[in-house]
């Protein structure tokens, strides 16, 4: 088994054995690496492969994720468990999982430094998606039915429950303790001043300083939620009719309301016109999609409370993700376009005093 490694110290042997891990008998002769992506918390790799020998379906090429080179992220990543979770999705649930999702040929975990590395199959011509830019409505009914297969692999399915490394279980620890949420946004408000609007500064303000309420908002019937469920963690290729979207960054999954998944993701990756438009039709496909898929008892109200938590959870991550990575400028676009998303989704839905105190 090859060990785990930085990218910049991988050579052709283990590649080989990587690749020996995952069926695929070839020896690698040499390879290209370059960066890809636009990850805030890991970063990813494309490997070129050179064979000396190698069987007609052996990949021509290879994506590798490795913790974060930027000191700040890569803290993060450590602190959240994000590297350790990621590892144990591709080892025990993605074959259960329904929703499309890289091959992966090679993972492993130091579960002492969190150290890891990630090979899976490239899937280019498939881009990845674009939070700034968002999806068209076609890409987003296409993300929904993914959503629809997840949720419904792991529906009310209390196994799940017993693994400290799923996000919102029993035994999972909650490294997000509510004085840093405060802190956080209380920082995240001095740094951006006018930027941060006045219906956001009010859902800030509630939110960061009642988080127990979230706890009600998101009761309800569970399963596995993705829990970043957004563009950037997609790749999309809408030519390839078995495989439209596949997701990626499986750093954040949790136990958690199927709902959140949708809101989080159609808060931040369709504009509101668009959204205000279509909102009705595009519940109708999700729901219609679980039932067929035999979650059938997904009550319409529940999941609309679930769904606008979504947002809620969009706004948290937005906020959160700012203060504790790397900062660039796309990175503070990109969370501004979710803020904001979530915004307009939550005053849309009267929600804006959800986690007012009573």
């Amino acid at each position: 088994m090859p060990d785990i490694r930085e990218w910049k110290d991988i050579d052709a042997d283990w590649l080989t054995a990587a690749l020996c891990e995952g069926g695929v008998e070839a020896k690698v002769r040499s390879f290209e690496a370059g960066r890809v992506g636009t990850g805030q918390i890991g970063d990813c790799v494309r490997f070129k492969l050179d064979y000396a020998t190698a069987p007609p379906d052996a990949p021509a090429t290879l994506v590798g994720k490795f913790p974060s080179e930027g000191e700040q992220s890569r803290a993060t990543g450590i602190q959240l468990g994000n590297y350790h979770r990621e590892v144990k999705f591709y080892q025990l649930l993605q074959p259960s999982a329904r929703i499309s999702t890289p091959r992966c040929y090679f993972t492993d975990v130091n579960e002492d430094t969190h150290n890891f590395v990630l090979i899976m199959s490239d899937l280019a011509p498939a881009e990845q998606g674009d939070q700034l830019a968002g999806t068209s409505l076609e890409e987003t009914k296409l993300v929904l039915k993914e959503a629809a297969k997840l949720h419904s692999a792991f529906w009310q399915d209390e196994t799940l429950d017993q693994y400290a490394w799923v996000s919102g279980t029993t035994h999972a620890p909650n490294p997000i303790q509510p004085e840093l949420v405060a802190m956080l946004w209380q920082g995240f408000k001095a740094r951006y001043g006018d930027r941060v609007s006045a219906e956001a500064e009010q859902i800030g303000d509630l939110m960061s300083t009642n988080l127990d309420a979230n706890d009600e908002i998101r009761s309800g019937p569970r399963t596995l939620i993705h829990s970043d469920f957004r563009p950037d963690n997609m790749l999309f290729d809408l030519s390839n009719g078995d495989k439209p979207v596949t997701v990626v960054d499986w750093q954040s999954f949790g136990y958690g309301p199927g709902g959140a998944d949708v809101g989080y993701f159609i808060a931040g990756a369709i504009d509101p016109a668009t959204r205000r438009a279509h909102e009705s039709d595009l519940v109708d496909l999700y729901l219609s999609d679980m039932a067929a898929l035999g979650a059938d008892d997904y009550d319409r109200q529940v999941f609309m409370r679930h769904y606008v938590s979504g947002a809620y959870q969009h706004f948290l991550t937005a906020f959160f993700a700012a203060m504790v990575v790397n900062q660039t400028e796309r990175g503070d676009n990109m969370f501004f376009r979710m803020l904001n998303g979530a915004v307009d989704l939550i005053s849309d839905h009267d929600a804006l005093d959800w986690f007012a105190t009573t």
